[in-house]
């Protein structure tokens, strides 16, 4: 009896049970899941409403609203769970991601006509719904097991195509195929995300500087004009001129 009180006194007295130091860590991934969820439905709401301002902008009707918002906003998703294997998609086990979507279309019906300039309202809301999806992209790829490049490459695709969707059906260039900074800034919070979370990061301030690092590129884009290098072509020849050769 005594050697044991002993040997309790030097280490600091009984360890935990096991059920006791998982409680904790059990604690941590729950809160972990809030926020991605709570990230991740915010981000539906605004890539929503960039699809149901372009539906305004081409004066479709409530339902053709509802179906750019919906799009949108659950587009990128699809890709992503879709190339990773993830199946049923999270909006069909999840139809509260579609129903965000539609009351969020039909609502913006009645409110399209409130900004002055939709179209900037348009790429200042996509902005945000860019950063949000990059990092809830980013890490939902890592939690399925997708390494740190795939993770980067489903961030990116989860924040790029709803938009791509939304311009195609909305009868527009998709903004990832125009000059101006836009994958780029989802790219480089994709990398962020991943760059963290290799060292060591809890994954809320990952997410955290993933929307930060991707909104930050995007709106000085905006801002300032900024630009990738474009493709210039050379002078061409003749077909007579190419046979010489």
């Amino acid at each position: 009896m005594g050697s044991r009180i002993l040997c309790m006194s030097m280490h600091g007295g009984p360890r935990p049970a096991g059920p006791a130091r998982a409680r904790p860590i059990a604690s941590g991934l729950q809160m972990l899941g809030t926020f991605i969820t709570l990230l991740d439905w915010f981000g539906t709401a605004v890539f929503a409403v960039t699809g149901a301002l372009v539906a305004s902008r081409k004066r479709m009707d409530v339902v053709g609203f509802m179906l750019l918002g919906a799009a949108t906003g659950i587009g990128g998703g699809s890709l992503r769970d879709a190339m990773l294997g993830v199946l049923p998609v999270f909006w069909v086990k999840q139809p509260l991601y579609l129903a965000i979507c539609i009351v969020v279309a039909g609502a913006t019906f009645f409110l399209a006509h409130i900004p002055e300039s939709r179209f900037r309202v348009l790429l200042w809301l996509d902005a945000v719904g860019l950063a949000v999806f990059c990092a809830v992209g980013t890490e939902k790829a890592l939690a399925a097991g997708a390494g740190g490049f795939i993770a980067v490459a489903m961030g990116v695709a989860t924040a790029t195509f709803g938009g791509v969707i939304r311009d195609i059906l909305g009868g527009e260039s998709p903004l990832i195929l125009r000059k101006e900074i836009y994958a780029t800034a989802a790219l480089a919070g994709a990398a962020a995300y991943v760059a963290l979370a290799a060292v060591g990061a809890a994954h809320e301030p990952a997410a955290v500087a993933a929307f930060v690092v991707c909104f930050a590129i995007r709106a000085l884009a905006l801002t300032y004009g900024w630009s990738l290098p474009v493709y210039r072509a050379r002078t061409g020849r003749s077909a007579d001129e190419a046979l010489k050769d």
